[in-house]
């Protein structure tokens, strides 16, 4: 067939602004944040959504949408996503956080914007370090991983263990969707698209707090080449943060 007989079937999103990312090579924000756009396009939401990212790698994310963004201080977004939700309930509102950001010192922003129910969507980036601000132990880093503040490996003895937020926050009664996904391949990253729009569409019809968490890389601070990396999230992390469904207020209807 012609090129002219074939319609364009994969090109930018309208969810997403011109602007080139310049995340780290091999690094999976840019996937993950192509997702989110693409879903509030689909959803036909671009008008009407406000998205708040935090301090971190997070935080440049504001160049590369075409929605509404704000800049939320270092692990406020649900506590700005609060506000903007119960101001502007016909928007829609996400955040996009990092894990150093969310279930560190954003953790109780987190659970109780969760547990009161507030209709809003965190998309969670877990890549098990701190990534913008050089590499340190993170509350979601692996027993034994090597990071710049536990360079002998973590030890849970003294760091305590990782924490799993989709496994924590699907025990509160206000979270309607809880899900972890990953996008280190072309079937996950379709399938973290349809959890992303999941989450958007619960928040619409009004059902309460949703998160999707998202696996991903950090080549730069995990010392490793782009396709070393992608083995790393395979080998360790999806091991130790199984993907899955925790909670979903629908399951079964």
């Amino acid at each position: 067939m012609t090129a002219e007989k074939n319609p364009i079937l994969f090109g930018r999103t309208a969810g997403l602004s011109e602007k080139v990312n310049n995340f780290c090579p091999g690094c999976l924000h840019g996937i993950a944040q192509r997702l989110v756009a693409e879903s509030i396009d689909r959803l036909g939401l671009i008008g009407q959504t406000v998205g708040i990212t935090p301090v971190g790698c997070a935080v440049i994310a504001y160049e590369f949408y075409s929605c509404d963004m704000v800049q939320a201080a270092h692990g406020r977004a649900p506590a700005v996503a609060t506000g903007l939700k119960r101001a502007r309930p016909e928007n829609t509102i996400f955040t996009y956080q990092g894990d150093g950001d969310l279930a560190s010192i954003g953790m109780a922003e987190t659970i109780h914007a969760a547990t009161r129910g507030e209709n809003i969507t965190v998309i969670f980036i877990n890549n098990a370090i701190y990534g913008m601000t050089g590499g340190q132990l993170a509350p979601t880093s692996l027993p034994g991983q090597i990071t710049q503040t536990s360079p002998y490996g973590r030890d849970v003895k003294v760091a305590g263990n990782p924490i799993r937020v989709c496994e924590l926050l699907s025990s509160l009664d206000g979270v309607a969707l809880a899900q972890r996904v990953t996008v280190n391949s072309p079937s996950n990253v379709r399938k973290a698209g349809k959890a992303i729009r999941k989450a958007f569409e619960y928040q619409n019809e009004g059902l309460g707090f949703t998160i999707v968490e998202i696996l991903t890389t950090c080549p730069t601070n995990w010392g490793l080449a782009p396709n070393k990396a992608l083995g790393w999230l395979e080998d360790n992390l999806i091991p130790y943060y199984p993907l899955g469904v925790y909670k979903d207020i629908k399951a079964g209807e």
